[in-house]
């Protein structure tokens, strides 16, 4: 999934009491990186009203946060492909190859950045 920035929510709430979002990307430029994901077809109720269908389902793979989103999502980052090698290997390789990308985003490679303008 391509993206060019990210949020999170803050820890901490701004002075009017609101959550405001931390924003992350590569650089400041915020050149274009993706989020390791799957996609797949899925038989299911997902909304009752609804009932059975046939759903095609997306979800991007999570991993421990590196040192840059850890203060801010102490849980879990999204796994971040920036080089045309990863983007292939993720797209065409084995299972057990791809998942080995399934890793923090170095430190120095992700940074906060300002809000994007809306």
């Amino acid at each position: 999934m391509p993206f060019n920035s990210f949020a999170e929510p803050s820890p901490i709430k701004d002075e009017s009491g609101k959550t405001p979002n931390v924003w992350f990307a590569v650089d400041d430029s915020r050149p274009l990186a993706f989020f390791a994901g799957i996609w797949t077809m899925w038989s299911g109720v997902r909304k009752l009203k609804d009932g059975p269908g046939v759903l095609e389902l997306y979800g991007f793979l999570t991993t421990e946060p590196n040192a840059v989103v850890a203060p801010v999502h102490k849980k879990a980052m999204p796994v971040i492909l920036t080089r045309p090698d990863e983007i292939e290997t993720w797209l065409t390789a084995p299972a057990e190859e791809a998942l080995a990308l399934q890793r923090p985003l170095p430190d120095d490679m992700l940074e906060i950045v300002t809000p994007p303008a809306p």
